[in-house]
């Protein structure tokens, strides 16, 4: 089985409860991500991954409204939630999704499962290295290898970041990264800001058919480039450098 693990809290540093602010009138993020995923043909379930604390009791009330299952576990260590999580619901293959991308493209996110089940391989990721637009991160990691990761990973971003264990240790696995025909990873449209907001809030509000998919995205900003501008200050993977950070005052201290 092929379970879809959407990774959701409310205690984001740079943009708190970002996941559950509106994107389109009454939808949150988090509904959003949802409604666009549920357009896959290679998802055969959706579970919300969520924390075991007291802030993130809101993201289950709202998830089982939604008549989803809602896993909670360590706040911290996000790839124990993960094996967890997929450990319960018995998945073979987990595509990880976070809820800070409304916009995820779930014919992206099938095309990486597709390469993954033809493929055979343990992790097929788009983001290593990165050639879509950040907010469409799509990592599909067979069970088997996730449980060597959650055994053996020892740094701080390894435990947070759920696949740097095998980024870090890329000979033990057999990886296939799937690549955009033109690089756009200067492109963002993931939630980490209040600009982001306001720029999927127009990208929402200007194309009408669903779901969104990054050819539409990509047709608009052509239309109206002035739409770049709205989030322009703000790189790519910021999140990651700061784990990078606590790695490395994590091996100072051995």
């Amino acid at each position: 089985m092929i379970g879809c693990i959407i990774q959701a809290r409310m205690g984001s540093t740079r943009l708190p409860g970002k996941i559950l602010k509106k994107v389109d009138k009454d939808i949150p993020s988090l509904q959003y991500t949802i409604n666009q995923l549920k357009f896959s043909k290679n998802i055969d379930k959706i579970v919300i991954a969520t924390t075991d604390l007291a802030e993130d009791d809101v993201i289950e009330t709202f998830v089982k409204k939604q008549n989803l299952d809602c896993f909670r576990g360590n706040a911290e260590n996000v790839l124990d939630r993960y094996y967890q999580c997929a450990k319960k619901f018995r998945f073979d293959g987990i595509v990880r999704i976070t809820a800070d991308c409304p916009l995820i493209d779930p014919f992206i996110t099938d095309q990486v499962i597709q390469v993954f089940i033809d493929s055979g391989c343990d992790y097929v990721p788009n983001v290593f290295p990165r050639t879509f637009p950040d907010g469409l991160e799509t990592e599909v990691i067979r069970f088997s290898s996730l449980e060597i990761a959650w055994k053996n990973a020892k740094l701080p971003s390894e435990k947070e970041h759920v696949t740097s264990y095998f980024k870090n240790n890329k000979e033990k696995f057999r990886i296939k990264n799937v690549e955009n025909n033109v690089n756009l990873s200067d492109l963002r449209w993931t939630l980490d800001y209040e600009e982001d907001l306001q720029l999927i809030r127009e990208i929402i509000k200007k194309i009408k058919k669903k779901p969104i998919q990054m050819k539409d995205i990509l047709e608009l900003f052509a239309r109206e480039p002035n739409l770049l501008q709205i989030n322009k200050n703000h790189a790519p993977n910021e999140g990651y450098q700061k784990s990078l950070e606590k790695d490395k005052k994590f091996l100072d201290k051995k």
